[in-house]
């Protein structure tokens, strides 16, 4: 059996709902994607609905799920007591607005069923005037929100939020939500696929059918009066490596950084928790446990929790890596 002590690169799974783009391709030069609109790449996903398969090295063609199984420790860590991996880690190309949606947090996934989803946003790339739907206003009640999906009004309940290339959303379990055209990000979630569609825009296909919407479940697990704000400022962290950091989002899910690679460095090892390394503006070059893998803009790059320190190298010139542990 072979020790994952170097990095791990995966064949995105690509999906293509009808909201999605060419920005995949396009802005992120992703040559492997197939013909037509291109709405989510999953990166990293140890999910059996779009399983990621190793790309590259000593174990290529393997699935994650299968890799995670006979090595659970080695690969999830310490910090991390099931052997499941924990979250799902995507790239958005919001060509059109999504439906306006919701998915359960723990507490209601286990009263009413489902999987539960907390999940952050961080912003790739967004068109002049773009923006996101988190949260409802103050005051509305499920009664006045089913009252104002049955009359094609729900838009002035959402809390309406500008955004702009590096800003950050997080959207825990239960908040109302959906991203609206224009926005290319990177998303992190819950290993979760269940979602609660609320209302679609009053879109139809061809026939005059509306996509499927889950009213009564969605209105069970939404949270109508909650605390905290959607749009997360980062925060100024000590240097990693020497690389300067700065906090973007602290959940009980998932930890994101963004570190600033100038031209070299060494990550040390972390075996509490993989590592999961997202080249923002610049192509990475990765190397730990005698194997070395380039990570172009853009994409993903998962490093065991049984790898020793990583040298990490700018290989266009300076870049942002976010950085995504299990806290």
């Amino acid at each position: 059996m072979i020790n994952p002590t170097f990095p791990l690169r995966f064949h995105p799974v690509y999906q293509p709902y009808i909201w999605g783009g060419e920005k995949l391709r396009t802005r992120l030069g992703r040559e492997d994607t197939p013909a037509g609109i291109v709405a989510e790449s999953w990166e990293i996903s140890a999910r059996a609905d779009g399983m990621g398969i190793i790309r590259e090295g000593p174990l290529e063609g393997k699935t994650f799920q299968s890799l995670i199984e006979t090595n659970p420790r080695e690969i999830l860590g310490s910090n991390l007591k099931s052997d499941h991996f924990p979250l799902l880690i995507k790239v958005l190309d919001a060509a059109k607005t999504l439906s306006v949606q919701v998915h359960p947090n723990d507490q209601t996934a286990i009263q009413f069923g489902g999987e539960a989803k907390t999940e952050t946003w961080y912003i790739l790339e967004a068109d002049p005037e773009a923006c996101v739907y988190c949260g409802m206003e103050s005051g509305v009640t499920p009664e006045a929100f089913r009252a104002a999906i049955a009359e094609n009004t729900v838009e002035p309940l959402l809390k309406k939020i500008p955004v702009k290339a590096g800003d950050t959303i997080f959207v825990p379990g239960g908040r109302v939500h959906a991203i609206a055209s224009g926005c290319l990000l990177l998303e992190v979630q819950q290993n979760s696929n269940t979602t609660y569609r609320i209302y679609d825009w009053g879109r139809v296909d061809a026939e005059g059918n509306g996509r499927e919407l889950h009213i009564d479940q969605a209105l069970q697990v939404s949270i109508f009066e909650e605390e905290g704000t959607a749009l997360t400022p980062a925060e100024a962290q000590s240097p990693l490596a020497g690389m300067p950091r700065e906090k973007i989002i602290v959940s009980p899910y998932f930890l994101l950084e963004r570190l600033r690679l100038e031209d070299a460095a060494t990550l040390p090892a972390n075996p509490e928790s993989f590592q999961v390394l997202f080249a923002l503006d610049g192509d990475l070059q990765v190397s730990a446990g005698g194997e070395t893998v380039t990570v172009p803009s853009g994409s993903s790059v998962l490093l065991p929790a049984a790898a020793l320190a990583a040298d990490l190298k700018a290989v266009s010139g300076p870049l942002h890596v976010m950085r995504i542990t299990y806290p």
